[in-house]
């Protein structure tokens, strides 16, 4: 029985556009309880993001498609009924092969505008919610890519907010620079462009500011994105300045990746826009010495000559980044509103 639904999961890895005939192989195998079919050289095909459509005999199984059927050829083109049964689909079954194929196929329909609007009416946030929960690292992570194609939309966004707190908890257990991580920090990303859910994430800050130091540079770009969007956030201005982050001045460098320089260089010119309170008066007392707010205060004299030193980086996006900050230092002119990154 494992193996015949294995079939399944081939003819989803090929295809969205064949999910609604798959569906109806896997219920009709399921309930005839066909022998297994013998095993492939090499196991299951990669997994392709790809939509083309390989008949099931190949797979050594029987064709339920006949000549006349009419198939939708993308993501783009499935209607309401094939994403119903592909989410019941993925709600019945435990193989999860089967769970991670479906997630690919709701991921790359989910791109479409429409198709985000009829997963959310189908109940298909929460069934894709609780793939979270599974044990299975794979599982996990096409979940949350599915999630976070899904986080485009602000009605979206409003049921998707209850896994936040699962998703930082999932990012800080996961193995550092993983796949797992890399998506946990996508979805967040997204989640992150308004300030209606940043306060749901201030207790993952220091480790936001852990894989900064401590990441590669897709995992410190990604972890970026999320630091600049929250230091857009006035209100999160005080949780970001009292964090610690020691390493944080020594990616202020000529050498850096310029990705990972400029939105250092944002973030830091989102606090120093945000530096001050409501009166106007900088509160230094309420901060520790190792905190974020003295590593980049105007009186840190390390800071101030590492900015200097970008001013003859090659790039003049990174010369006038520099530049600003400085000139805000200074206090001699009024900051455009803060920068915000998307995934």
């Amino acid at each position: 029985m494992g193996n015949a639904r294995r079939a399944v999961a081939a003819g989803l890895v090929l295809g969205a556009g064949v999910c609604y005939c798959v569906y109806r192989l896997y219920r009709s195998r399921r309930a005839a309880g066909a022998a297994a079919r013998p095993a492939q050289d090499g196991g299951l095909l990669p997994q392709v993001s790809g939509l083309s459509v390989l008949p099931s005999r190949a797979w050594g199984a029987p064709s339920s498609l006949h000549p006349d059927t009419d198939l939708p050829k993308s993501s783009s083109n499935l209607e309401a009924h094939h994403l119903q049964r592909l989410i019941h689909l993925l709600e019945s079954t435990d193989d999860p092969l089967i769970q991670e194929q479906a997630l690919v196929t709701l991921s790359n329909s989910a791109a479409f505008s429409v198709n985000q609007d009829i997963i959310r009416n189908l109940d298909g946030l929460s069934i894709i919610g609780r793939m979270l929960s599974d044990s299975i690292p794979k599982v996990k992570e096409k979940a949350l890519n599915t999630l976070n194609n899904l986080s485009m939309n602000v009605k979206n966004q409003e049921e998707i907010k209850v896994y936040i707190l699962q998703v930082c908890k999932e990012i800080e257990l996961s193995p550092l620079n993983s796949d797992l991580q890399l998506a946990g920090l996508r979805l967040l990303t997204n989640m992150s462009v308004t300030n209606d859910y940043h306060h749901m994430m201030t207790n993952a800050i220091p480790y936001f500011l852990h894989l900064l130091s401590e990441g590669n540079e897709r995992t410190q770009i990604q972890v970026l994105k999320v630091l600049v969007n929250l230091s857009a956030n006035p209100v999160m201005t005080r949780h970001l300045h009292s964090a610690q982050a020691p390493s944080l001045l020594s990616l202020f460098d000529n050498g850096i990746n310029k990705d990972i320089l400029l939105r250092v260089l944002t973030f830091a010119a989102n606090l120093n826009e945000n530096m001050k309170n409501e009166e106007g008066i900088i509160t230094q007392d309420r901060y520790s010495e190792d905190s974020i707010f003295f590593l980049l205060s105007g009186h840190s004299t390390q800071y101030a000559q590492k900015l200097l030193g970008l001013l003859h980086h090659q790039d003049k996006e990174v010369k006038g980044q520099a530049a600003k900050i400085i000139t805000l230092q200074r206090g001699d002119i009024q900051s455009p509103n803060p920068l915000l990154l998307f995934c």
